[in-house]
């Protein structure tokens, strides 16, 4: 048997189709039609997966990824220092940063003497696989997992989410601070 190019099939599966004509009963697709009946009163009768949403909520898995926030410290000082890790991981091109120099009136701000001036991450752009967090050094951005992920809107620029809206609230940081110093 000589090996040509219509013999050769890499996965294995490969068939040959015919031609043959079809008998008047299957032209008539009544087997089809109670194939396809068949298999509707099989799932008729099996149990429904759906589940009623306000009353009921559906576990998360606990891989979940949900809203990205740049962590702040036990003093309310940013941890970011514009190192450009999490923007070089990311696949989806999302993250946009530039650097500035820290002043000194700026020390209860920042805790290195760069920091980040612009962070951006594009939400439509944003796969959240989370590549970010887990090229961050200094750990200051990580997925929450809160069930928010990005509002809707009909513009582009809602998307865009600056420091304002990525910036752990003060008041959340002292929280983690005390549970911090309680363990």
């Amino acid at each position: 048997m000589s090996t040509t190019i219509q013999n050769i099939s890499l996965s294995g599966r490969k068939k040959q189709v015919s031609n043959k004509e079809m008998t008047f009963l299957e032209s008539l697709y009544l087997v089809a039609i109670v194939k396809g009946l068949l298999i509707t009163i099989k799932h008729f009768f099996r149990k429904k997966v759906t589940i009623h949403y306000p009353e009921q909520v559906r576990e998360m898995s606990p891989v979940y990824r949900g809203q990205h926030m740049l962590k702040r410290d036990e003093q309310g000082r940013e941890n970011c220092t514009a190192c450009g890790l999490c923007a070089l991981s990311c696949p989806a091109e999302a993250i946009t940063m530039k650097a500035a120099e820290r002043k000194s009136n700026e020390k209860h701000l920042y805790r290195e003497e760069k920091y980040a001036e612009i962070y951006e991450i594009n939400m439509l752009r944003c796969i959240f696989c989370g590549l970010c967090e887990e090229a961050c050094p200094k750990d200051a951005i990580y997925l929450t997992t809160s069930k928010v992920l990005v509002p809707s809107s009909y513009e582009r620029e809602d998307f865009i989410f600056g420091k304002d809206k990525l910036v752990m609230p003060l008041d959340i940081a002292m929280q983690n601070a005390q549970l911090k110093n309680a363990n």
